[in-house]
């Protein structure tokens, strides 16, 4: 953020160190007192001006800039969501490719974030994880190194780990989440720049799942999908029709004009791919919520799940993103490998 402000100055400018928005910048230039009447450059010292307009801004700091980067293999979106009067910002859910048919690794999708960045001129101030994902790996560890900016969860991922670590039967694997350098509990604040930003535990598709409040935009995961595709399924391990439910209402008790953005989008009808919409826009149109009840609800849900393939990533996936991201230490030969349970996962539809 480069500030160099245009003043027309009348009067005196007295020698020395002078106070500027919220701290103090040097004028250079004038060697005494003399009056002042043409325009004159004043660089501002950054720090000041931020810390000024941080102050004086909040409305507009409540409305944090959001990119979305759809990533066409899964169906999931990356985002970079950033505040306009700091320049800080933060990634959600970053994907790292993945081949299944060749075990091809890459960093494609996550460099793309990147380039965002630098593009834009931000600072990285959280790499954040919605909840461990089932269909993609983790970028993450990744971004870390590239940036420095630390990684965070939500708290309950230790009971996704505990559960998956018996599946890949994994009695050293440390369950206690430090693989993140914060665990996010329910109600936990933190900030992006000058933006207030909150979490909400919001279970159902996952045990750990955690919705980002930031601002005026609330990152939902995969509870809302878009109005038109309904909502996310529950039927992984640990999954609840009825948590989901509770969840969405807890989500749609935001204000109407709040901003949702979804984890995914599957282009139904093969419209262009969507991820923005609104609480009130939800409430209206979503056939999944609109004159559903409880009950309803989770008898649709559950008949909707019944019908569904397991996803074909799930056990490729989470033994990476309970990690936090990390691949699997080099063998001998200096390959990594994945483990796969056989016949761990039950409703699988033929």
């Amino acid at each position: 953020m480069r500030l160099t402000t245009l003043w027309r100055l009348t009067g005196s400018v007295p020698r020395g160190n002078q106070q500027v928005l919220a701290g103090h910048a040097d004028v250079e230039g004038f060697s005494d007192d003399r009056p002042i009447t043409t325009a004159t450059d004043i660089g501002i010292e950054r720090a000041s001006a931020q810390a000024w307009l941080a102050a004086n801004r909040g409305s507009r700091s409540a409305k944090p800039n959001v990119r979305g980067f759809y990533e066409p293999r899964t169906g999931s979106i990356q985002y970079v969501v950033s505040d306009p009067a700091t320049g800080k910002c933060a990634i959600i859910d970053p994907v790292l490719d993945y081949d299944e048919k060749s075990g091809a690794t890459k960093t494609e999708q996550a460099d793309k974030l990147l380039a965002c960045i630098a593009e834009e001129n931000l600072s990285v101030e959280w790499i954040l994880d919605t909840h461990p994902h089932a269909d993609h790996f983790s970028a993450a560890p990744y971004l870390k190194e590239k940036t420095g900016a630390p990684t965070a969860i939500g708290a309950h991922v230790v009971d996704v780990q505990a559960l998956w670590k018996d599946i890949y039967h994994w009695p050293d694997f440390p369950a206690d989440g430090r693989q993140w350098d914060r665990l996010f509990a329910d109600g936990d604040s933190f900030k992006i720049g000058s933006i207030d930003a909150k979490v909400m535990f919001s279970p159902g598709h996952t045990l750990t799942s955690v919705t980002y409040v930031i601002g005026d935009a609330a990152f939902v995961h995969d509870t809302l999908f878009m109005p038109d595709s309904g909502t996310a399924r529950a039927d992984f391990p640990g999954g609840s029709a009825k948590s989901l439910w509770q969840s969405i209402q807890a989500i749609l008790s935001l204000p109407d004009k709040t901003r949702i953005f979804s984890g995914h989008d599957y282009q139904p009808d093969g419209r262009q791919p969507r991820w923005e919409s609104t609480v009130a826009e939800q409430k209206a149109d979503n056939p999944h919520i609109t004159d559903q009840t409880e009950e309803s609800f989770i008898a649709l849900r559950e008949a909707r799940d019944a019908t569904l393939p397991m996803l074909k990533l799930i056990l490729h996936a989470l033994q990476v993103n309970i990690a936090g991201g990390r691949l699997s230490e080099p063998e001998a030969n200096g390959r990594r490998y994945l483990k796969i349970p056989l016949n761990a996962l039950e409703g699988v539809v033929w």
